[in-house]
């Protein structure tokens, strides 16, 4: 919060000293800091009213309010709808749609081979241990890896499962 009044702060600060003298001077009305998010600057209030929202009287130059620039009229803003011509026909749409299918059935079979494959290694907990794990802890951090990778796979196979479940 602190950051975004800084940067308010030094904004206002920039645009005023890039202000001639003379448009820095305005009027004699008083200008209120009102708390909120953004903070507003004010000349409109009344000090009945400046009170009850509880805004500051801000001492010295009136609040210069600088306009950001508009897009030119000739930039083409883009559309994320397809125009008329881009329509697929029903045909094409069919072939994409089984090559889709084929895809994500053979992406399904790879992760279930791979995680049955992972499941007989890590043999329900007790996987065998490698020549080079004397060190239990190593054992202990390879069975914990195998874990994390089958639950992984599973949630793999459940994603792909999912997406060809749309697909019907």
């Amino acid at each position: 919060m602190t950051s975004v009044r800084f940067k308010n702060w030094l904004l206002l600060l920039a645009a005023l000293a890039m202000l001639p003298p003379a448009w820095a001077q305005g009027s004699d009305k008083p200008v209120y800091r009102c708390p909120g998010n953004p903070v507003l600057y004010t000349d409109t209030l009344s000090a009945k009213e400046a009170k009850d929202k509880g805004c500051r009287t801000l001492e010295g130059a009136p609040i210069t309010v600088i306009q950001s620039v508009k897009p030119r009229a000739g930039t083409a803003v883009p559309s994320s709808r397809g125009s008329e011509g881009s329509r697929v026909e029903a045909s094409e749409q069919k072939a994409r749609d089984t090559d889709a299918r084929r895809i994500l059935e053979s992406e399904l079979k790879k992760e279930e081979d791979a995680l049955a494959a992972l499941q007989k290694e890590y043999n329900a907990g007790q996987p065998d241990r490698n020549g080079d794990e004397k060190n239990y802890q190593k054992y202990l951090d390879r069975v914990a890896e195998m874990k994390a990778s089958i639950a992984r796979k599973e949630s793999d196979v459940a994603a792909l499962k999912r997406e060809l479940g749309k697909l019907q």
